[in-house]
């Protein structure tokens, strides 16, 4: 069957290939085979490739962390998926092959929608939907502020924080955004700058955020602490910029403010089947209902993988592989 594998880490339009490997086989009793249709290329990949992520695979390896597909062949003691049914590839499942053999325990079959659409489900809104409620517990009505919004994981954030009865605070870096992210029902959207905390505070009548999620770094950190309230959280969960985060002192001292990190990868390693179940099947339905949904910029086969992860350096919304 045809994958596409790293074979070096480096430049990633340098170190992909597309290979001939072994088939999956027959399904274990409590395993499934997925017929992949479709699997994104997100940061964390293009940080892999180049070595400097929080995993190296093997090489060579098959790539890719998540997707969705068609259901092909069921081991003899899963009865909740039949032939068929599409279901999500679980995370961290290689998925860029052609068929993917998966341990079936948590899975479900996916209701009708875009099989795109779910095909992203498994980091994003995952994402956002444990940084939204693993860290702090806001109730109903109170503010969580956020910097780039318009970043997949920030997309899923305004919708599933809107189910929590939460508002939101979304930061963006560039004026032609601001719109469209009020469109998806950010409460308020305001762009980065030096003086983001007072405008926070002006947008919002100085209301409390006890939250607020970081995946730009450098001095976008800055001016989330400026807005957080009295022992708030900052959650970091990437650096799109690159850079180290810029954290001065004096909130995290006067504040007593605290900065925890998240990784899907932990998560994951901690979580039972049960909770793994239960987080997807919120996602699922708000998916289905094009809630949560991410901007698609091209969609590419296997065979031109180098042409798609160039799209996707490139930043204009979310690339999608294709068997």
């Amino acid at each position: 069957m045809k994958a596409v594998q790293i074979v070096a880490f480096g430049k990633p339009t340098e170190v992909l290939q597309v290979a001939d490997v072994p088939d999956v086989g027959a399904p274990g009793p409590n395993e499934v085979v997925i017929a992949l249709e479709a699997s994104p290329i997100n940061p964390s990949d293009l940080f892999m490739f180049t070595g400097n992520y929080g995993y190296r695979p093997p090489l060579p390896s098959i790539v890719g962390a998540e997707g969705a597909g068609r259901v092909v062949a069921v081991g003899s003691n899963v009865k909740h998926l039949k032939e068929g049914d599409h279901s999500i590839v679980p995370f961290g499942s290689p998925t860029w092959a052609e068929r993917i053999k998966v341990d079936a325990t948590w899975l479900r079959p996916l209701p009708a929608g875009d099989i795109k659409q779910f095909a992203m489900l498994g980091v994003n809104p995952a994402t956002a939907y444990l940084l939204l409620t693993d860290f702090v517990a806001p109730q109903p009505g109170q503010w969580v502020i956020q910097n780039g919004a318009n970043s997949g994981v920030g997309r899923a954030v305004i919708p599933i924080a809107k189910s929590l009865g939460l508002k939101t605070v979304n930061v963006v870096r560039r004026a032609e955004l601001v719109d469209e992210i009020k469109a998806l029902g950010g409460n308020i959207v305001l762009l980065d700058g030096a003086d983001l905390p007072r405008r926070v505070a002006e947008a919002t009548g100085n209301a409390p955020i006890t939250l607020a999620l970081d995946v730009v770094g450098d001095t976008g950190t800055t001016g989330l602490l400026g807005s957080l309230a009295q022992r708030g959280t900052l959650v970091s969960y990437g650096a799109m910029t690159r850079k180290a985060m810029v954290a001065p002192p004096q909130p995290l001292i006067f504040k007593d403010i605290t900065i925890r990190g998240f990784w899907l990868v932990t998560w994951l390693q901690k979580a039972t089947p049960k909770m793994v179940a239960e987080m997807y099947d919120r996602l699922v339905p708000m998916v289905a209902s094009g809630s949560i949904a991410t901007p698609i910029a091209a969609t590419f086969p296997f065979e031109q993988v180098t042409k798609a992860i160039e799209t996707a350096i490139a930043g204009q919304g979310k690339v999608l592989l294709t068997p």
